[in-house]
């Protein structure tokens, strides 16, 4: 890694006399750690929260197991000591003056593949805090995939034309195309809100991340085309692309229990909510941090080519 604070295997983060040590205990050999002895909340130290960003840096993915003492508002408020909390750009929050974003198995939001939040603005979300409220019995679990150890366990030649690349993405996404069954009238319901404004962005394939100096890989499943290629060309290297991303070396798997917290960094990874619970009610919420702009290799921004709200 460069440009980051690390902690060692398991690690131990300073912290004030009166709160309990910060264990940092990895889960996958290449992603993920779990971390036990803190209490989410707002009111934590600056050297609590800042051991939890370095380590979220390291491990792109952190858990935290019983966390129940959070609700709505302590969620959000904690997620703001990271940055400037964000609304989903589409879908209404849970409530009114909140912008927290709920994610309820039966109204429609089953997101069964592999994506990276929200990649279809130019700033799209640098955290992603998700609580779990309702939890299935079994299933429901969520993977997620380093785009940073992807990108780096490409061949060469591949490395070396993704760094080439730009990427167009949207959120006029085609859910159907890989599903198994007929979407559900509450499916269908939250596909018009999803995607009741339509944003077409361009990325670069590779950006620089902003704090570590890491090349990670941007794409999942708002990428619609590759700037410059046909569709069917860059249907094609897209699942060459993800075949790489989403290689069981690169992931976890978290199974949740209720009052879970994870903890992503979303400008190096993508995730995918397994939706394997047939009926069972799953509820979980998520709190986002704004994002920067992408910089790609070679200096150049992410950009906006079009938006438009539908009537």
């Amino acid at each position: 890694m460069t440009g980051t604070a690390t902690l060692s295997h398991p690690s131990t983060a300073q912290r004030s006399p009166e709160q309990p040590q910060l264990q940092v205990r990895p889960v996958g050999g290449r992603i993920g750690a779990e971390v036990r002895g803190v209490a989410l909340d707002a009111k934590l130290d600056d050297a609590t929260i800042g051991a939890i960003n370095a380590a979220l840096l390291e491990h792109k993915v952190l858990f935290f197991r019983g966390q129940s003492h959070l609700d709505d508002a302590a969620q959000e408020a904690f997620a703001a000591r990271f940055g400037e909390t964000v609304a989903h750009p589409t879908v209404a929050s849970v409530a009114s003056g909140s912008r927290l974003l709920e994610l309820d198995s039966k109204h429609g939001t089953r997101a069964n593949s592999w994506h990276t939040d929200v990649t279809f603005v130019d700033a799209y979300p640098k955290i992603s805090i998700l609580r779990g409220v309702v939890i299935p019995p079994a299933g429901g679990d969520t993977v997620w995939a380093n785009t940073v150890a992807a990108y780096q366990h490409l061949p060469e030649p591949l490395r070396n034309l993704a760094d080439t690349l730009w990427a167009v993405h949207s959120n006029a996404y085609d859910y159907a195309a890989t599903r198994a069954t007929p979407a559900t009238d509450a499916e269908l319901e939250y596909r018009k809100a999803f995607t009741s404004t339509l944003y077409e962005t361009e990325h670069p394939v590779v950006r620089v991340h902003p704090e570590t100096g890491e090349r990670s890989l941007v794409l999942g499943h708002f990428v619609q085309r590759f700037v410059g290629l046909s569709q069917h060309d860059s249907d094609r290297l897209l699942e060459l692309f993800q075949d790489h991303v989403t290689r069981l070396e690169n992931t976890v798997r978290w199974r949740w229990t209720q009052g879970d917290v994870a903890i992503w960094d979303n400008r190096a990874t993508q995730h995918y909510a397994v939706a394997d619970y047939a009926d069972a009610h799953r509820v979980v919420r998520r709190a986002t941090v704004s994002g920067d702009v992408p910089v790609s290799i070679d200096g150049r921004t992410s950009r906006t080519v079009s938006r438009s709200t539908r009537t």
